[in-house]
């Protein structure tokens, strides 16, 4: 005999309050009260005839009936949210949702993204450029690009690549009176700098390089974006301490120089961000694979 399958909205909230812990939190991203979930879940208890949660002053934690019934409640769930999108994505167009920094988009993503469009014609690309926070079940976002050391909580996070820190110039500051021989000679020159997480930047290079840090607090200029002390830079406006990913294409084309040998790994990186129900899709799979292939041709060439 098949048991009766109890209630999809019981089943639906007992799954994200678990997930949650947290009814509060469980309504919110089921756009309902707090109490509805509370009586979602009781009247499951009750359908099911076992207690799923243990309601304490400290919190909520799974009864044992509980743990055993969340792996095959989350596994249903999962594979409903990957049938759904594999239905939508059968059509002949699919939409690509990428959400990425705005400088990592302007100088790294954009200028690769037609060789992607050309290998899946099929695939609508979208990049929401933005250095906030995703929210992958409300946001309309199928992929982020962030920076981190790939620890974000429920989330496949594939490792892309690392920055080098290093400082960059025009060419024509190495021809003028003032040319940059030595990082001692950085004392004549402006300093450009991104403020956030990489505002320290100068002060760890010229640390490595055996220089004071004073040599940082003479003239300099800030900005909120790495695009914009780049093309500073580029402008001659001063000396900017560059990172990789967003220097790397202007200092092939000339655009740019770097002075100085030392270059600092970065111990962040890049990761590309994807919800661990989504992550096999078509779309997303095809996205990651070029992606990784990419970045594995154009290591090959440094």
């Amino acid at each position: 005999m098949v048991a009766r399958l109890p209630s999809l909205n019981g089943l639906r909230a007992f799954e994200c309050a678990a997930r949650h812990m947290n009814f509060t939190q469980a309504g919110a991203e089921l756009n309902v009260t707090q109490t509805a979930i509370s009586h979602q879940i009781r009247r499951l208890e009750e359908e099911l005839g076992v207690v799923l949660f243990l309601r304490r002053k400290d919190g909520l934690t799974l009864s044992e009936a509980g743990q055993e019934y969340l792996p095959g409640v989350r596994a249903a769930f999962h594979e409903l949210r990957y049938s759904t999108q594999r239905l939508l994505e059968s059509g002949s167009h699919s939409v690509l949702t990428i959400s990425t920094l705005v400088s990592l988009a302007s100088k790294w993503l954009l200028p690769r993204l037609p060789v992607f469009q050309q290998a899946f014609a099929d695939i609508d690309v979208r990049v929401s450029a933005s250095t906030e926070l995703v929210d992958f079940r409300h946001g309309g976002i199928d992929a982020a690009i962030r920076y981190g050391r790939g620890e974000w909580k429920g989330l496949r996070a594939d490792w892309l690549m690392s920055d080098e820190i290093f400082p960059v110039c025009s060419p024509a500051l190495l021809a003028g009176t003032q040319a940059l021989r030595t990082p001692a000679d950085l004392a004549g020159q402006t300093m450009l700098q991104v403020s956030g997480m990489t505002a320290n930047d100068w002060n760890t290079w010229l640390d490595a390089a055996g220089q004071p840090q004073a040599l940082a607090k003479g003239s300099r200029l800030t900005f909120d974006l790495a695009m914009m002390a780049v093309q500073a830079a580029i402008d001659g406006q001063g000396v900017c301490i560059g990172r990789s990913s967003y220097v790397d294409d202007d200092l092939r084309a000339g655009r740019l120089v770097a002075p100085f040998d030392l270059r600092l790994k970065d111990d962040l990186g890049f990761y590309l961000v994807t919800p661990h129900e989504t992550a096999d899709s078509k779309k997303i799979v095809a996205f990651r694979t070029w992606l990784l292939a990419l970045l594995q041709k154009e290591a090959s060439f440094v």
